[in-house]
């Protein structure tokens, strides 16, 4: 890492970036020394309540995970738990604060109806909270600078747990796989001019907009454009293939001399899409040429569906803490929303 980034970037969010292979290994180990699990025999649905950047885990969990879970797995980003949530519920609270509201309401609420209740916290109200409901608490490392630089710990700590409480196969061999292509990918990302740092120079000054296919490629491009939101404080907007191929494709039909000034298209891309799907971009690519700055393509590499997120992960993170050292941004701070809690507090 070059000064310039060491002096730009005052939480260490690169060194976080750099670290998320050794943050999975930790977590996977850290969730199977919890004791105290909740007894899953009669479970019929798992929901995961939480926000952002520990919210995201269970979207990741969810897509990994969809074609060996036994039970239905939803993410609620709600103040509200879902209606059918109850005792054959299994609930799992994932906030890196403990304090997040939202999560603190919608999980009271399931722990009411008597819904199995488990913590994934480093602290706060939610874990004071977890005491009164008999719940285990499954730490979450409190010395990651910021939530968003903990997508590993959030993602793999349900992962585990599922697995301990006999809701899904084996997780190890996926975690495995992650950790070895994540350490492959950052020898690429750390070279000088390497590829997220090019992404990051085409992006410049205009707005990415992520396209990613099927469950994996839609969380993914949720995770960019948040990375870019909150690292590089820049506007970022995301959408998934097939759905916006049925309607907001429609919307490139006018206006391409004031889009292709502002937006660059970047296609997240793994080995997992429906054969359609892969269709579909090919198309997608061929209409929306002529209407952005640019058309790039970002492809996962690695072994399994966990592999193939966090690598896309992984390039991600990195693209949009380049893109916020060449915009003279700090990437570290959130200063609004810090002010939008502050305020809701009052």
């Amino acid at each position: 890492m070059t000064a310039d980034l060491h002096t730009a970037d005052s939480l260490g969010m690169f060194d976080a970036a750099w670290g998320l292979a050794d943050q999975i290994v930790a977590a996977g180990e850290g969730a199977r020394r919890v004791d105290g699990l909740p007894d899953a025999s009669g479970v019929t649905s798992v929901a995961l309540f939480g926000m952002g950047g520990s919210g995201i885990g269970g979207d990741v969990a969810a897509a990994v995970l969809a074609d060996s879970l036994s039970v239905p797995f939803i993410v609620s980003k709600n103040y509200e738990c879902p209606a059918w949530v109850g005792p054959d519920s299994l609930v799992l609270a994932s906030s890196f604060s403990g304090n997040t509201e939202e999560t603190i309401a919608a999980a009271s609420r399931a722990a009411e109806r008597g819904a199995r209740m488990v913590v994934i916290a480093s602290g706060g109200r939610l874990c004071e909270l977890a005491e009164t409901w008999g719940a285990p608490v499954v730490p979450l490392d409190a010395s990651i600078p910021m939530p968003r630089a903990g997508l590993g710990a959030v993602s793999v700590t349900p992962m585990v747990l599922l697995e301990r409480m006999g809701l899904t196969g084996s997780v190890q061999p996926l975690i495995d796989a992650a950790v070895s292509q994540l350490n492959a990918r950052r020898v690429q990302l750390e070279a000088p001019n390497g590829p997220a740092q090019r992404l990051a120079s085409g992006i410049g000054r205009t707005i990415p907009l992520l396209y990613g296919g099927g469950a994996l490629g839609e969380v993914a491009a949720w995770r960019w454009k948040g990375q870019f939101n909150e690292n590089a404080k820049t506007p970022a907007f995301c959408n998934r293939v097939p759905e916006l191929t049925h309607n907001e494709v429609a919307g490139w039909a006018v206006n391409g001399d004031v889009t292709r000034q502002v937006l660059t298209m970047v296609l997240l891309r793994h080995d997992f899409e429906h054969p359609q799907v892969t269709r579909r971009f090919e198309l997608l690519a061929e209409i929306c040429d002529e209407v952005v700055a640019d058309v790039v393509e970002v492809r996962a590499e690695g072994d399994g569906k966990l592999a193939q997120f966090m690598d896309l992960a992984l390039v991600g993170d990195v693209a949009s803490l380049h893109l916020a050292v060449a915009l003279g941004v700090d990437p570290g701070p959130i200063p609004v929303l810090d002010d939008i809690k502050a305020r809701l507090a009052q």
